[in-house]
This record gives structure tokens, C-alpha cells and sequence, in this order.
């Protein structure tokens, strides 16, 4: 019973990891480091978000939101090009590696 424990927080731990991975990965390859910078808090322009540190639900929503059009206020015009090339699924984990970054 011992050893499916560590088991079972090994698995953890190796998804968690992972998932890091998988959005660093997925944030160079959507190309959100063009214009929000490297670490999400240097952006292109003055008027773009820093990232870093934002709220994971928050940011996964404005996503979502500017993906199917609900939000189109501000910079989303540059975002909607992009969005359309991002599953759901990698918005979540975009939002969740956004989250964990230092601002």
C-alpha cells in the first residue's frame, strides 16, 4: 500500500511537470511571446498585458472570451488571429503556466 502511494505522487509530481513543460512549450509555439515577452511580463507594446502571475481562471477566460468573439474591446483584435489556433484544452494549460510565472 506504501509503495502505490509514492506511487500515485510520483504520477503526480511527472504530470504536474509536465504540464510546466507543456506550457512553456505551447506559449512559444502559439506565439504568445511575441507580443507579451519571454517570461509574460515584458510585452511588446506598452499597451499589451503583462501576464505573468494572472489569475489562471481569469486568463483562461479572457481567452476563451476573445476566441469566440464575446470579448473584442482593447488589443483583441491581434489576439482573434491567434486565438483560432488554440484548443481549449491548451488554453487551460496556457492559463495555468501564465499563472505560475513571476510578475
Amino acid at each position: 500500500m506504501k509503495i502505490l502511494t509514492i506511487l500515485a505522487g510520483l504520477s503526480v509530481l511527472a504530470a504536474a511537470s509536465a504540464q510546466a513543460a507543456d506550457g512553456a512549450k505551447l506559449y512559444a509555439e502559439k506565439t504568445c511571446v511575441a507580443c507579451h515577452g519571454k517570461g509574460a511580463n515584458k510585452p511588446l507594446q506598452p499597451n499589451y498585458p503583462k501576464l505573468a502571475g494572472q489569475n489562471s481562471a481569469y486568463a483562461e477566460q479572457q481567452m476563451k472570451d476573445i476566441k469566440s468573439g464575446a470579448r473584442s474591446n482593447g488589443q483583441t483584435a491581434a489576439m482573434k488571429g491567434v486565438m483560432h489556433l488554440v484548443s481549449d484544452a491548451e488554453i487551460k494549460i496556457l492559463a495555468e503556466y501564465i499563472a505560475k510565472l513571476k510578475p
